[in-house]
């Protein structure tokens, strides 16, 4: 492992495994998707935050099929039930200790701040097990603590549609963050179980007004593991400087995500952009808010990348472009896993 190990903010992996018909062993190099363990290896990947998720039917996230004259404004997709939630939360999940059952020690589902330090250091791939949009958790929250103790460790309370908790935000340039209400009554009171718990609360896809409750609710750092900054592209999914003022006076972080439209200025499609879009939205955060408060949160295997990251054993060249622009290496250790090991050591019980 490299003097700097990347543990990244999201990446949906199990849902590609999940969603083929005949993937390819995790543990044998294919072309597949951006993420497998051979791969992983090469790139310095350290592990991250393994998402499960379920998708909506019959729909994909297609914002070029929503043009306007300045961007597109992709609606809201329908809310999903919770019976559906659950069965495909639990098959995911399933898949993610089959992995670690299956790894003969290298890849391993950790619990504790002390566990993910250990793995970093002795070159096991940390996966946290971490749920995207929280609609298989019942409101009486019998199905979090039992998740709780298989192993979830962190939960975003949306993906981009709404649920019995709250609403995200759609896919839309250029917009705000403010798209609709914030978090219901049962969205409060999941805040508050996830605090006693010490389930680290996940912002990305939340709207704004959802955001701010958090912000109010929570004794936690506060924590987006995969979006960027709304002053370098003003998607309703990125963050705005009131939001990274809040992130950094909590002591929390925001994952840099890698999703080109994320990335691009003009909110668009297209992939050939440099990693310099990359290191530029790490840099403003760093330089504006403070080194300690951003890292990264590729969305690998759940967007689309630039050509220049192609899969996950590109990351020593974004490592590399990081270093270029003049991250010294004690920063480029918090970027690239420190952050987070602080934020979950202040975070789980």
């Amino acid at each position: 492992m490299t003097n700097f190990p990347i543990f990244d903010g999201h990446n949906d992996t199990l849902l590609r495994l999940h969603k083929s018909d005949d993937p390819p062993s995790f543990f044998e190099e294919s072309s597949a998707g951006h993420i497998d363990f051979p791969r992983a290896k090469k790139g310095g990947f350290g592990g991250g935050f393994f998402a499960v998720y379920t998708p909506n039917e019959n729909y994909e996230v297609e914002p070029e099929k929503y043009l306007t004259e300045d961007g597109y404004d992709m609606p809201l997709p329908p809310p999903i039930n919770h019976e559906r939630a659950l069965t495909c939360t639990n098959a995911l999940a399933s898949r993610l200790f089959q992995l670690e059952a299956s790894s003969q020690g290298r890849f391993k589902v950790v619990r504790t701040a002390d566990e993910l330090e250990y793995c970093l250091k002795h070159d096991v791939m940390a996966a946290i097990f971490h749920i995207e949009g929280a609609e298989a958790i019942d409101t009486n929250f019998d199905a979090l603590h039992v998740l709780y103790q298989a192993g979830l460790r962190s939960l975003g309370i949306v993906w981009s549609r709404p649920n019995q908790y709250g609403e995200g935000v759609p896919f839309r340039y250029p917009s705000s963050p403010d798209t609709g209400a914030g978090l219901t009554d049962a969205g409060k009171a999941l805040v508050r179980e996830c605090n006693k718990l010490g389930i680290m609360i996940d912002t990305t896809h939340l709207n704004e007004k959802g955001f701010w409750d958090v912000a109010r609710l929570t004794g936690a750092p506060l924590v987006a593991t995969h979006s960027n900054a709304h002053a370098l592209s003003p998607i309703a999914r990125n963050l705005t400087d009131q939001q990274l003022s809040a992130i950094t006076e909590s002591n929390g972080v925001a994952g840099i995500n890698y999703a080109v439209n994320m990335l691009r200025e003009d909110g668009g499609l297209g992939t050939d952009i440099s990693l310099d879009k990359i290191v530029r939205h790490v840099a403003y955060i760093a330089e504006k808010f403070g080194v300690d408060h951003v890292a990264l949160g590729s969305d690998f295997d759940g967007t689309t990348v630039p050509d220049s990251l192609k899969d996950v054993t590109e990351l020593p060249k974004l490592v590399d472009r990081l270093k270029a622009h003049g991250f010294r290496d004690n920063e480029l250790q918090k970027i690239t896993h420190g952050n987070w090991l602080r934020v979950l050591g202040e975070t789980w019980k």
